[in-house]
């Protein structure tokens, strides 16, 4: 690190472990900018309590800036809910929050405290009897493991827990617990729908900005230890000296905070940039190239994570385009990234230039052949469906067929196929139904235990990914409810079986309200929101209807873009007779790369979840189903339902005015009708163009589609956001 860096790391961490006067106004209007960080006022007898258990912070040594990063937090927070700042103290007394290690802190050892399972990273939190003093015991075998255990001391503090008799102890189920932004240079972000990038490269490295702090902070209150700064779909130019100082930059701000950075990289870098005639990765031109580049980058960034890959993927270079195999690349870059620990990613995300018989099976045909030929410091980076981050898929059949492969899963924080910023949509249900989903490869073998290393106990690199819904905007996030998909993926990497519904519930105590009864009202409104857009946007397993290019409302009719694949129509098969894709031994046959139990199940129209059945199957317009409607009147219902579910979440959270401050209230109410009038949109435009596939007259008793099918199809959107490339 340069002096320069780091001094302004310095003055970073002490404007963190300043003083809190950074108490917020207790009237202070709110805009969302402090997460879940808010750390407001606790009712008296909270404070008395925290007051007695926190009256001073313990390092017992010289604090490392990982240290004073979590000691900091930690002024900040009780400062803030008590009202009272905790002095820094290299003394033990009694009521002093104890942040320890063995080997900082020998007298802990006498505890006798179960640190030996808490690995690098865990904590455990403990009120205990210390050299006779009554202390809480912020314990862990790191420094790292400290930080996140602080935050966790905060946690518990905002959600209520009895400080006073602590115990607890955790540590990640998931080694890298990662977000990836799809952040250009030019500041735009794909499929972003928060504003610009936060990272404004166009005045770093020089000038810094606390928001990068603040990134970082909220970062590792959930446990995030790693971010891909840049777009999969990546420019060359990032990999050159002066853009690489930039990134070191921002390392310096995100290493005390325990978040090393990675970049994406294009694969085609050497040849243009090095004017190498080509990329081919057996070329031993281009492995020299890439190696030194490598030992390039950890000379500037001795902590710099690795390299993340889309190659071959949507025109993207790679590879391929020598007749070389997947494995070839991503083993090339694994042999510059070894000498330094480093990882590289390579996304799974692969489709066919030509019409396949079925884009879900490529995936599954290109990589399963190369199951443990990757090299073990490559990770298959893998979505969580086949197809692209639906608003329901099945899990993706690699993860119960590639069990000598790292492989890492990926999720979409961003809600490019859910409505964007607009539409609430809690995404906590989506990840946990595919980490629950039980890939029946092995007894136990959920998708959370394969990506895990559970069932291999190797000592692999593990991985769960998230593709970032960060901007610039003051909320960072669009809209203030989907902060809530950021804390849920944060804290499902940290676990991947925790339930969404206890961290909606963290969350909404921490962000709005601690009482018991808005806690209570707001949960429904999350719980049953994914769900609502899953209806109302793509009910029974119907998927990729979304409109061309921006995927910004419905499309269903689309059926002239260049490639099959790209087209609405290619998924939902409607004709006069049916509806949905045949993926069963009559049809592509995908369900045959599943496990034979769940093949056989999803392979049945009588034993598919309806939930998926036309993912799997084609129907009949009239086939009857187990709720005794037809498929046409099921899916007419669900249209409706989830029309209904969002009236039903715009009155609960209009009930909720008197507990939650204005601001954020009047601008969740202004979305909620959005989505309302978009909701309504999604189910009249969808049922007015199947009506006219199928001639079926509406259900009796359902209301016809405001407008013509032409009208619909009349709608163009020439500056939909997030379409930056």
């Amino acid at each position: 690190m340069t002096t320069y860096f780091k001094v302004l790391a310095s003055l970073l961490l002490l404007a963190l472990a300043a003083p809190a006067a950074a108490a917020a106004p207790s009237q202070a209007v709110e805009d969302g900018y402090e997460l879940w960080l808010r750390y407001r006022s606790l009712p008296a007898a909270a404070q008395a309590q925290m007051r007695a258990v926190s009256s001073a912070v313990f390092l017992g040594g010289d604090a490392s800036p990982m240290l004073q990063a979590a000691a900091g937090e930690l002024k900040r927070g009780v400062a803030q809910m008590s009202g009272r700042e905790p002095a820094l103290t290299q003394e033990l007394r009694d009521g002093a929050l104890v942040l320890a290690t063995p080997a900082r802190l020998p007298a802990i050892t006498a505890l006798s405290l179960p640190l030996a399972g808490l690995g690098q990273e865990g904590y455990l939190l403990r009120s205990v009897r210390l050299e006779g003093h009554p202390v809480t015991l912020i314990a862990a075998n790191s420094e790292r493991g400290l930080l996140y255990g602080s935050f966790a001391w905060l946690r518990a503090a905002q959600t209520g827990a009895d400080l006073a008799h602590l115990d607890q102890r955790s540590a990640p189920r998931i080694q890298w617990r990662m977000l990836n932004h799809w952040d250009n240079p030019d500041r735009s972000v794909e499929r972003g729908y928060a504003g610009l990038s936060i990272w404004d490269w166009r005045l770093l490295p020089d000038a810094q900005d606390q928001r990068y702090v603040d990134y970082a902070r909220a970062n590792a209150s959930l446990g995030i230890n790693a971010t891909v700064l840049n777009n999969v779909n990546a420019k060359a130019e990032v990999l050159t000296a002066p853009w690489l100082r930039k990134v070191a930059a921002l390392a310096d701000v995100m290493r005390p905070y325990g978040i090393r950075v990675f970049l994406s990289v294009r694969f085609s870098a050497p040849r243009e940039l090095a004017g190498l005639p080509k990329s081919d990765p057996l070329d031993l031109r281009v492995r020299a190239w890439w190696k030194a580049k490598a030992d390039e980058i950890y000379r500037l960034i001795p902590d710099f994570g690795g390299f993340l890959v889309k190659a071959n993927s949507e025109g993207e270079p790679g590879p391929q385009d020598y007749g070389r195999s997947h494995m070839d690349g991503a083993n090339m870059l694994a042999e510059a990234l070894a000498p330094h620990q480093g990882l590289v990613i390579w996304r799974a995300f692969v489709y066919s230039e030509i019409d396949p018989s079925d884009r879900a099976k490529q995936a599954y045909s290109e990589f399963v052949p190369g199951d443990g030929k990757f090299a073990p410091n490559v990770v298959l980076q893998v979505k969580n469906g086949a197809i692209d981050f639906q608003p329901r898929e099945p899990f993706h059949p690699l993860f119960g067929a590639m069990p000598h492969t790292n492989l890492g899963i990926e999720f979409q924080i961003t809600k490019e196929y859910l409505g964007f910023a607009t539409h609430l949509a809690y995404l906590g249900p989506l990840f946990e139904e595919t980490l629950r989903s039980d890939t029946r490869a092995a007894p136990g073998a959920t998708v959370a235990r394969v990506i895990d290393g559970n069932l291999s106990h190797d000592g692999r690199p593990t991985l769960m990914a998230g593709v970032s819904n960060i901007g610039s905007d003051r909320n960072w996030s669009g809209s203030h409810f989907n902060q809530a998909n950021w804390y849920a993926f944060g804290r499902m990497a940290w676990d991947p079986e925790l339930s969404a519904e206890g961290l909606a519930r963290e969350w909404i105590a921490q962000t709005f309200s601690r009482e018991p009864r808005v806690i209570e009202a707001i949960l429904p409104i999350m719980m049953g929101s994914r769900e609502a857009v899953v209806d109302y946007m793509t009910p029974l397993g119907l998927h990729h209807l979304m409109a061309t290019s921006h995927h910004y409302g419905p499309g269903p009719w689309v059926s002239d873009l260049a490639r099959p694949e790209w087209n609405p129509t290619y998924y939902h098969k409607a004709d006069a007779q049916g509806i949905g894709f045949d993926r069963s031994a009559s049809g592509s046959h995908a369900v045959s790369q599943y496990a034979p139990e769940l093949a056989m199940r999803w392979g049945d129209v009588k034993t598919t979840p309806l939930e998926l059945l036309l993912w799997f199957h084609h129907m009949s317009w009239d086939a009857r189903l187990p709720t005794g409607r037809t498929v046409w009147e099921e899916l007419v219902h669900r249209y409706d339902r989830g029309v209904q579910q969002v009236v039903e979440m715009r009155r609960q959270w209009a009930a909720l005015a008197p507990d939650i401050d204005p601001r954020r209230h009047a601008e969740v109410a202004s979305y909620l009708a959005i989505q309302e009038r978009e909701a309504r949109w999604w189910r009249d435009a969808c049922i007015a163009y199947f009506q006219s596939v199928n001639h079926h007259a509406l259900p009796p008793g359902v209301v016809a589609p405001a407008l013509t099918l032409e009208q619909y199809r009349a709608m163009h959107f020439s500056f939909a956001p997030g379409h930056g490339g």
